[in-house]
């Protein structure tokens, strides 16, 4: 009964020194994230004012969206068209990764030349592509031009099909250098004594690729999958620099149309609904990817 006693003893002050070293930690995300989420959803379901009190309104604001509001319907359909650049990116990161983790000459260099375009701050990028992509002064209509694929200037970022197009670009550019540092981690992870066995066996470089490689980069995949959302889902700064969610709401995202219903329409119930709808749509698109990665992707193995 003693040694019974002793071991409780020990396991009741681990767990209380655990839950003390985390309380702040979860103080700050249930005071930052958890309680303006909460408020956020009672919020779209309000009539809400600053000049009169709440009034419930239901599902009022949900009606309205998917049934009369053309704009958040055409930003629900962008946010989305944003994401097909997440797996073109990441691609580009894998063949990007695999060429820099084979031997060859100044692959330090060319790992550090990739990945500079991340660092760089959202809103200097969109500065830059903005003038890269001008119609009277950008080097990009002036480099097609010279190698004669169009015979004159096109204004990429007020024309509205090209303006979409070419921001997905633009957060492809920017975000293809983690995933490449990201694949190349995985990669270097892979013990080099499977690809030996694999050859004895007779495999060849693309069987070794997709029955050993890919499988095994599935965390490092995944991992790259939830940045691609979370930055569909984020491009606020972006949007906002190079086009404003114009031509005519051509590249408004949800996240800009949240802000120009909260902040400039001043319907923050509304703005609230649109934001409930935003985040669904992340956790939903979540768990789908981890569930095409297995339904495990980044559970930590315990012995």
């Amino acid at each position: 009964m003693t040694v019974k006693f002793g071991i409780g003893n020990k396991r009741l002050r681990e767990s209380t020194l655990i839950w003390f070293l985390l309380f702040p930690s979860l103080a700050v995300f249930l005071l930052y994230r958890i309680l303006p989420l909460a408020w956020n959803g009672v919020l779209s379901l309000q009539f809400w004012s600053m000049y009169k009190p709440p009034r419930f309104a239901g599902l009022y604001h949900y009606k309205e969206l998917f049934l009369y509001d053309d704009v958040f319907r055409q930003s629900l359909w962008n946010t989305l068209l944003f994401m097909v650049g997440s797996p073109i990116g990441i691609a580009l990161g894998l063949m990007i990764a695999l060429l820099v983790n084979r031997p060859i000459f100044g692959r330090n260099i060319y790992r550090t030349i990739i990945f500079m375009s991340f660092p760089v701050m959202t809103v200097a990028t969109g500065v830059i592509w903005l003038w890269l992509f001008s119609e009277k002064t950008g080097l990009i209509n002036y480099f097609l031009m010279y190698i004669g694929l169009i015979d004159h200037s096109q204004p990429f970022l007020e024309d509205f099909n090209l303006a979409l197009p070419s921001i997905v670009l633009v957060s492809i550019w920017q975000v293809v250098g983690l995933y490449m540092i990201i694949i190349l981690t995985g990669l270097q992870n892979i013990p080099p004594s499977i690809y030996q066995a694999a050859k004895i066996d007779g495999a060849n470089s693309w069987q070794q690729f997709w029955l050993i490689t890919f499988p095994l980069l599935r965390p490092s995949i995944f991992l790259c999958l939830i940045i691609g959302i979370i930055n569909s889902f984020n491009a606020f700064d972006l949007v906002y620099v190079m086009t404003g969610g114009g031509p005519g709401h051509a590249t408004e995202l949800l996240i800009t149309y949240i802000y120009k219903t909260a902040f400039t329409l001043a319907r923050f119930d509304y703005a609230a609904a649109i934001t409930v709808i935003n985040f669904s749509l992340f956790l939903a698109l979540t768990w789908l990817v981890n569930r095409m990665s297995g339904g495990n992707a980044g559970a930590v193995e315990t012995n």
